[in-house]
């Protein structure tokens, strides 16, 4: 599924044969985004964030992939995006999904916190790929730990 061209895009992740991860594309890359098999595009950044693209859902839908908004707050992460993000994951699980924030640190996390309480991943295996990209601050590792012990 990785082509070349998705490696270009800041912080691209392949997580599994159907989820890949990233910061913000540019507007040009979704074009690669789609041409490379995905279906769903979920992004986790604000409207405030780095390189935001104001006309991004259309950008997406006019590629023919599903666009998925769940914007979060950087310094205030809550149970309620986290459970946002799962069923929006569930609900997609057969298709391709690719998921951005800015630079692929709300991205990791939500990954990483996915693969442990709804796939039973190991810590060892899921914290691979967000230690790629960031060692979570205070608020980011508080929050983690919250998730963890809100669905053991």
């Amino acid at each position: 599924m990785t082509s070349p061209t998705l490696q270009e895009i800041r912080s691209f992740i392949q997580i599994s044969e159907k989820v890949a991860t990233a910061g913000q594309p540019t507007a040009s890359q979704f074009a690669d985004i789609k041409a490379s098999g995905y279906e769903v595009v979920v992004n986790l950044a604000m409207p405030n964030s780095t390189n935001a693209i104001a006309n991004e859902q259309e950008l997406v839908e006019t590629q023919g992939m599903e666009y998925v908004y769940l914007p979060v707050i950087w310094e205030e992460p809550t149970l309620d995006d986290i459970n946002r993000f799962f069923n929006t994951l569930k609900a997609n699980a057969e298709r391709h999904i690719f998921v951005h924030c800015a630079l692929n640190m709300r991205v990791s996390a939500f990954m990483y916190l996915y693969q442990r309480t709804q796939q039973q991943v190991s810590h060892e295996v899921a914290i691979e790929s967000m230690n790629q990209i960031w060692t979570p601050n205070e608020i980011w590792q508080t929050f983690i730990d919250q998730v963890i012990e809100n669905y053991q």
